[in-house]
């Protein structure tokens, strides 16, 4: 399904909404431009699941960790020379107990679990405040969420 949104807030509002129906063990991979917003869809699925404390891009971290009613892991793959650097961050620990958001998950595609959210971001050039949010729920674990994130996709589109 795909959204419309314009400005952050309204990107957010969507994200929570897709927040809402997360669970431990998912993993939500981010694509889209530089500057699309995908920190900024982090944000606001992290907010709905009880995550208090400000969410930033992990770019130089690659891996941010946040207590909420759900633990969040925040990946950004951006600067990963090689696939085994996944492993050694323990990617494979974090499904355990978080939610895990990657962002450029495109580029590890191959290491990342089949059952997964996929979330492409994408600009406008017409406006710089809307971008196209198309939400793919991949694999078996989402077969009892799909019909909910439909619903959550069309309130959430519907209102901005």
């Amino acid at each position: 399904m795909t959204v419309v949104t314009h400005g952050a807030v309204e990107t957010q509002a969507l994200a929570a909404a897709v927040g809402a129906l997360l669970r431990p063990g998912d993993v939500v991979v981010l694509s889209g431009d530089l500057g699309a917003g995908k920190t900024t869809f982090v944000k606001g699925a992290a907010r709905a699941l009880g995550v208090e404390e400000p969410v930033t891009s992990p770019t130089f971290t690659i891996v941010q960790e946040y207590d909420g009613d759900v633990p969040v892991a925040h990946v950004d793959v951006y600067r990963l020379e090689r696939l085994q650097e996944l492993h050694d961050l323990g990617f494979e620990e974090l499904l355990d107990r978080h939610v895990v958001f990657v962002e450029w998950g495109d580029a590890v595609a191959p290491v990342l679990p089949a059952d997964r959210l996929e979330v492409r971001i994408g600009l406008d050039a017409g406006d710089a405040d809307a971008r196209t949010v198309a939400i793919a729920a991949v694999g078996a674990a989402w077969d009892d969420r799909r019909a909910a994130l439909g619903a959550a996709l069309t309130r959430a589109g519907a209102g901005g």
